[in-house]
């Protein structure tokens, strides 16, 4: 397992008092509420049915190249909230994050056509990831057998809504880690599949670190963290709890929880 990185290491992802707010339409609708409705139109000030979740609070912390870095926490805890802020897809409420070079999110709903087949699915997404045809034609055997969801038959000839949630959550990992990327975040894409492709994808989110990538991975697995980051973020209700070797987190975060 790599060291923890100190200073002289290459900054990839810089989080800087990151706070992320949802606002969730809580107005309820029915009959007999047109003069509720008119009422909080002329009330002034903050907005009338609206609920405001604040899932990140004030995050900041400093990621490298070669780094793995697991992030753990309760459900709810802001894990996958931080990833989608980190890949752009959520703005900043407040604070900022910057990042040096094209975060990738593989998330376990990463969207892949179900109506296409696994074949197709597989130029989509390489696409999608950021691939030439000509590197997807290369690489598209070496997805597919990765994946392991010919197995038991010719299911890359079907479509993506034949599969087990398990066989298209293989195949959108076995997509993102044909190519090496500036940062790979996955969300518990492997928290499914059996033993060998686990420990395949361990051995590929290695292979990432060593080519000088940035690797965060969500899980709840304890297991997958240890065997395969070098670094925890642990979060709880959006705060920033412990950042640490991997090892010292888990074990303050195991005591927390009882596990």
């Amino acid at each position: 397992m790599a060291e923890y990185p100190g200073d002289g290491q290459i900054p990839t992802v810089i989080a800087d008092e990151l706070h992320i707010v949802y606002r969730v339409n809580g107005a309820k609708s029915g009959k007999g509420s047109a003069t509720a409705a008119l009422s909080r139109i002329l009330k002034r000030g903050e907005e009338r049915g609206v609920r405001k979740v604040h899932a990140v609070r004030g995050v900041s912390f400093v990621a490298y190249r070669g780094e793995a870095i697991g992030l753990i926490g309760s459900n709810g805890s802001g894990k996958s909230t931080l990833l989608r802020a980190i890949a752009g897809l959520l703005p900043a409420e407040s604070g900022k994050v910057y990042t040096n070079g094209q975060p990738s999110l593989l998330g376990v709903n990463a969207a892949l056509m179900n109506d296409l087949t696994g074949e197709r699915n597989v130029i989509l997404g390489g696409l999608a990831m950021g691939m030439s045809r000509e590197e997807i034609k290369e690489r598209y055997q070496q997805i597919v057998d990765f994946s392991g969801i010919n197995e038991k038959g010719d299911f890359i000839t079907l479509p993506m809504r034949t599969y087990s949630s398990g066989m298209a959550a293989r195949l959108r990992f076995s997509i993102a880690a044909a190519k090496n990327h500036d940062v790979l975040m996955i969300d518990e894409a492997l928290a499914t599949g059996d033993a060998n492709f686990r420990k395949r994808s361990e051995e590929r989110i290695r292979e990432l670190r060593k080519e000088a990538g940035t690797v965060f991975l969500v899980s709840h697995n304890n297991k997958s963290i240890r065997d395969t980051c070098n670094r925890v973020l642990w979060l709880e209700r959006g705060e920033l709890r412990m950042d640490g070797p991997t090892e010292e987190v888990l074990k303050e975060y195991e005591k927390f929880t009882g596990k």
